[in-house]
């Protein structure tokens, strides 16, 4: 395997690895604003807060930690014939489902650009290009620029009304390092079938 894909596939393991590890940390923040939710409920007026807040951390909780469990193997697997397959044929059907998941992630991608891109008020069918124009903007003519790009800012239709732009630009992260542990997947898998495939010859 080149020395640049296997630099790769080492880069993304250690980022998604300190990213995962450090996203396993958002259960107790998760645990705590639960707890709080029910003390409140209990003992004063309830929280407005703590539903929307339970579940924004529980989307980065889920998205930042799915790199790292993409990593490991860790995801469900329904085995009808993978078990009884030699270690060169789970490496085929490994890469050929990557490649689906790839496709996946890319379009679940496109989508969370989008509904970000939304957020910040933008109703254009090109949310890239928006994105750009606002780095471009932000660089040039700074904060105060940048904001004049910025729409009307959506917010939760809840009583609480948080901005619902970070935590859809955490979706964006998350889905991204996804796809760039999903394609060290497959390098990894191309590797295990070329060591196959040595070891036979």
């Amino acid at each position: 395997m080149p020395k640049f894909i296997l630099s790769y596939i080492r880069a993304i393991d250690a980022m998604n690895r300190f990213i995962g590890r450090f996203a396993m940390y958002l259960i107790f923040a998760l645990i705590g604003v639960l707890l709080w939710s029910s003390f409140s409920k209990a003992f004063f007026t309830p929280s407005h807060w703590t539903l929307e807040t339970a579940q924004f951390v529980m989307v980065a909780y889920y998205v930042l930690g799915g790199p790292y469990s993409i990593q490991l193997g860790s995801n469900v697997r329904m085995d009808l014939f993978y078990g009884g397959w030699s270690a060169r044929q789970r490496a085929w059907f490994d890469a050929f489902t990557v490649l689906f998941l790839l496709f996946y992630l890319g379009m679940l991608l496109y989508g969370a650009i989008s509904s970000t891109a939304y957020s910040l008020g933008y109703f254009g069918t090109e949310p890239f290009a928006f994105f750009w124009d606002l780095f471009v903007t932000f660089i040039t003519q700074g904060p105060s620029g940048a904001s004049e790009k910025i729409g009307f800012m959506e917010r939760s239709p809840t009583s609480w009304r948080p901005y619902l732009w970070p935590v859809k630009t955490i979706l964006c992260i998350g889905v991204f390092l996804m796809l760039l542990q999903s394609l060290a997947e497959f390098f990894r898998d191309i590797g295990r079938i070329r060591e196959e495939a040595s070891d036979v010859l």
